[in-house]
């Protein structure tokens, strides 16, 4: 690991050349240098044009013509550490086969953006991340013409090779890297026509693919280093306890026990939303020479705890959520007028629907390394927040922020989970405390019970026919645990004349924070579901009247701020529904469908399900997907057919209750997750072809399916389902 002192100004480009001769090395906006792996030359900075004021990337070409590639952002599992490399190789235009992908080192002082959520990595990255290859290329031709004493315009590049036909002469990147690391940075760089791409859009194995099955160690949970000790810690049982007493004593004299001590944890930053959700009061450490010993002795903890305050029940929350629908308003969007649209009615339909408390499950439980002491800080581990969590670091431990390191490895899954980085300030202050490195890990009942969970929610929709059976108001007012599942400006707003949103908050002492699509994990089922009965209720088929409804704002939209377009909305149900058949006769098979826009893309699907030995059995999905340019398919066919698994199992299964503040499952023993006899035996999907920018793809597959399955385990079973999970309300599945 490296840290960067030196301040840089954003609109400063960072070139930078080796010093020992043989390679070009060009940093962009936030890396200052490449010198972090032994390999890497020493650099010299130069600067940028005002044009690439925020790049994301980095560059090394080696006299030899291989290229060495930095990937700026946290791999939580999207396979991004492929996808943001591809997309600077291909402006660059050199042998994909002859590049190296590495993991970028933090630098909190000069990255735009070094973080993974919202699904915003590619799109925030994609001009920036192409200007950088480009420009590199044009330097190289640069050197190329000087070099050979040509004209610029007859030379051409091809996979890393320079080549001047009048001449016959060709060589590759390396033996120009020299001279074009003093050249000038060009000032206008011209990009690929999309037409032109030969990297993106085709399909590419992830660069860490090979480590993963060979089991290198690129996660966290593999992360060690010589004379570190083992840490673990025994948080409350439930949330609102704090530690009264505990066996420390007898701990400490178990065999390998270093320490154990209690850990407040006031620690926890208050100002920022990374550290807001945490709950917890206090914290028992154990830290000894090895994992054994210290699974042992945290088994062998008697504590007394006692509530600060109230513990809750899961019965209350729901309560609770009821009472905020019946009697509070808070109205965030509101076209025409839906107070007389109701009134005058022919007819009402109300459908409520409801969410339980999710945990996040990753594959890999909360880890993380840490060497702590009075000069300085040095962490490595996985967390989707690397720059936010070293400057918080920074100011729990009171050091500049230039002496505390944060180092990335691969993450064992994030979900958003990896977000809040509490169990990274937890191994600071024990390394702290101890005055030694320690790798800090938690066991999987730690993970389940201790950690951020998707909020309950609970929701009303309200649809007003008039007398020919026409949807003249729509209304919907959700509450959730710390924020409600409403976004206020999305579809169906802007299709119905009087329309009305509304979204409620219960406060609680259960901690709660994003999980993969947030607040749209819900509401994307619940509104798809609903949509689907009132289709049935009006008599028309689920997806001609979705597309009238996006005829219409598409047409004579209603109101100013919807946050969708319509044309691609209905691009994808059109597309879907041409490539499932939809209308077909199918003998044996219930169809549900579904559409949903989140992270900038659009998404619809089509569910099929069989009815075997007298059980549901999902056969097939197919999915329609407008996520812009696919940089490439295989990872994102790979996040597709993900997040339509992982939607499923939580949709059927997820489920974690609480009681006096406790939760009642700490293992799979107890939480049922998805099993391959629950998946689908096919999953078929479709991409727009549009040439717009690319958008985000680690989320937007997941919210859709739940509607999807709902609607179509209601035409084979004929019982609507409006509680997650479903299993609890059908036969389960297989």
């Amino acid at each position: 690991m490296s840290s960067k002192t030196k301040s840089y100004n954003r609109r400063k480009f960072l070139k930078v050349s080796t010093a020992a001769g043989g390679g070009l090395c060009i940093g962009f906006s936030f890396l200052s240098s490449c010198s972090s792996d032994s390999h890497f030359k020493e650099i010299v900075r130069l600067e940028k044009p005002e044009i690439w004021s925020e790049l994301n990337g980095f560059i090394q070409i080696g006299e030899n013509g291989i290229t060495t590639i930095m990937s700026p952002n946290p791999e939580i599992g999207q396979n991004i550490k492929t996808a943001m490399p591809m997309i600077i190789t291909e402006e660059l235009d050199v042998d994909w086969d002859k590049v190296i992908v590495q993991q970028a080192p933090l630098n909190t002082a000069i990255y735009k953006r070094q973080l993974a959520g919202g699904s915003q990595s590619i799109r925030q990255g994609w001009n920036d991340l192409r200007q950088a290859g480009a420009s590199a290329r044009k330097m190289i031709l640069d050197a190329a013409s000087i070099e050979w004493g040509v004209p610029f315009e007859e030379l051409r590049t091809e996979k890393g090779i320079v080549y001047h036909e009048k001449s016959e002469r060709s060589e590759h990147y390396g033996k120009f890297a020299d001279m074009a690391g003093q050249l000038e940075i060009p000032d206008n760089v011209n990009l690929k026509d999309p037409k032109d791409f030969s990297i993106i859009g085709k399909g590419k194995a992830n660069v860490d693919g090979i480590a993963i099955v060979t089991g290198e160690p690129i996660f966290g949970m593999d992360y060690m280093e010589e004379g570190a000790k083992i840490a673990m810690i025994e948080h409350a049982p439930g949330f609102g306890q704090t530690l009264t007493s505990f066996n420390k004593d007898e701990i400490k004299s178990m065999p390998g026990i270093i320490d154990v001590f209690e850990l407040n944890t006031d620690f926890y930053p208050k100002d920022s939303w990374i550290a807001n959700p945490f709950k917890l009061n206090s914290l028992i450490a154990i830290v000894g020479e090895s994992t054994w010993q210290v699974m042992q002795a945290k088994k062998a903890i008697k504590a007394e705890w006692s509530y600060q305050t109230e513990g809750e029940n899961t019965e209350e929350h729901w309560l609770a959520l009821d009472n905020l629908l019946q009697n509070e308003s808070n109205v965030q969007r509101k076209d025409g007028d839906p107070v007389t649209a109701f009134k005058e009615a022919a007819q009402v339909i109300a459908r409520e629907y409801t969410a339980p408390f999710l945990p996040h499950n990753t594959m890999a439980p909360m880890n993380f390394f840490a060497d702590v002491n009075q000069e300085r800080a040095r962490l490595m581990g996985p967390i989707q927040t690397p720059e936010i969590t070293a400057n918080l670091l920074a100011d729990i431990l009171e050091l500049p922020k230039e002496k505390v390191e944060v180092g990335m490895t691969r993450m064992g899954g994030g979900f958003g989970r990896r977000l809040y980085g509490n169990w990274v300030f937890e191994s600071a202050m024990i390394s702290k405390k101890i005055n030694s490195p320690i790798k800090l890990i938690y066991t999987r009942e730690d993970d389940m019970t201790g950690g951020v969970y998707r909020p309950a929610y609970k929701v009303r929709y309200r649809a007003a026919l008039n007398e020919l059976n026409e949807l003249v108001g729509f209304e919907v007012k959700g509450a959730g645990i710390h924020g409600g599942p409403v976004f206020s400006n999305r579809f169906p707003a802007g299709t119905v004349d009087n329309y009305q949103a509304e979204n409620l908050t219960l406060e609680s002492t259960i901690a709660t924070g994003a999980w993969r699509a947030p607040r749209s994990n819900f509401i994307a089922g619940a509104e798809q579901s609903f949509l689907d009965e009132l289709a049935e209720i009006m008599g028309k088929d689920p997806i001609e009247f979705r597309l009238e409804l996006f005829e219409r704002a598409i047409d004579r939209p209603i109101g100013e701020s919807n946050d969708y377009d319509p044309k691609r909305y209905a691009g994808v149900l059109k597309l879907v529904k041409e490539k499932s058949g939809w209308g077909e006769k199918m003998d044996g098979i219930f169809r549900g469908v579904s559409a949903y826009y989140c992270h900038n893309s659009y998404v619809a699907q089509v569910l099929d399900i069989i009815m075997d030995d007298g059980n549901p059995r999902i056969k097939k999905v197919w999915c329609a997907v407008d996520c812009g340019i696919v940089i490439n398919p295989l990872g994102a066919k790979n996040q597709i057919e993900g997040g339509i698994v992982d939607g499923i199992g939580h949709a059927m299964f997820g489920k974690i209750n609480f009681t006096n503040g406790k939760p009642d499952s700490k293992n799979f023993n107890s939480y049922q997750m998805i099993r391959s006899t629950d998946a689908p035996l096919e999953i078929e999907t479709f991409f727009v072809e549009n040439g717009e920018n690319p958008t985000g793809l680690g989320e937007p597959t997941l919210p859709p399916i739940m509607g999807a399955l709902a609607n179509a385990l209601y035409k084979a079973t004929g019982k609507r389902i409006y509680d997650q999970p479903f299993s609890e309300n059908i036969q389960e599945l297989g």
